[in-house]
């Protein structure tokens, strides 16, 4: 029987060979930190998922992210959870914010990945689900990357939510100004509208 430290040391290998034969490489160190919240920008190609994966394997780190509860059903639910998923209720009355902070101070040990941008095609701004929930679990965001124009993926920035949404939100936007997707075109703008709503009117 493989131990869990063997099994780790296989997927840190898989990962590093995985990205190798892709010919990327990671910069940046996860941070030691028991519960976050994981930005995955940009999002922009079904090739970020894989490479996401490689990487956070050869970083340690075993993501998890938020899936609907359908998605768990026999046969596949299992394998959904093996890969990190966490089913969430849509249809509840409790909205998925509050799900994933109930999640996150319900465990020891919980890396959240989010995509911000909700989907691989362009939208107006960012979801700001990331940011509440960081907010809400009082745990910290980390910025996650992937650079398909170096060909590197790894960790930037590591912040806490203040609720100074637009100063926040500054900070993330300058890391990620010179990181390009695999189809820039695509790529979300990174901004919330929360943004425009925080900003005061004019006198």
């Amino acid at each position: 029987m493989t131990s869990s430290r063997g099994a780790g040391r296989f997927a840190r290998g898989l990962g590093a060979l995985y990205l190798r034969l892709a010919g990327w490489r990671i910069e940046g160190r996860f941070p030691d930190i028991a519960k976050a919240v994981v930005i995955a920008a940009p999002h922009t190609s079904n090739w970020d998922l894989p490479l996401m994966l490689a990487i956070a394997a050869v970083l340690g780190v075993r993501p998890a992210w938020l899936g609907k509860r359908e998605l768990f059903r026999w046969p596949v639910g299992r394998l959904m959870r093996a890969l990190g998923g966490l089913p969430v209720d849509r249809a509840a009355r409790q909205n998925l914010v509050q799900q994933a902070v109930d999640r996150l101070g319900s465990v020891d040990r919980l890396h959240l990945v989010i995509p911000p941008s909700g989907t691989r095609s362009r939208a107006t701004h960012w979801k700001s689900g990331f940011y509440h929930i960081a907010r809400g679990g009082r745990v910290p965001v980390v910025c996650a990357f992937l650079d398909y124009r170096r060909r590197v993926g790894g960790i930037g920035p590591v912040l806490m939510a203040s609720g100074d949404v637009a100063g926040d939100m500054a900070r993330i936007r300058a890391f990620y100004a010179d990181i390009a997707g695999k189809f820039p075109e695509a790529a979300t703008p990174v901004r919330l509208r929360d943004e425009e709503e925080s900003v005061p009117a004019a006198s």
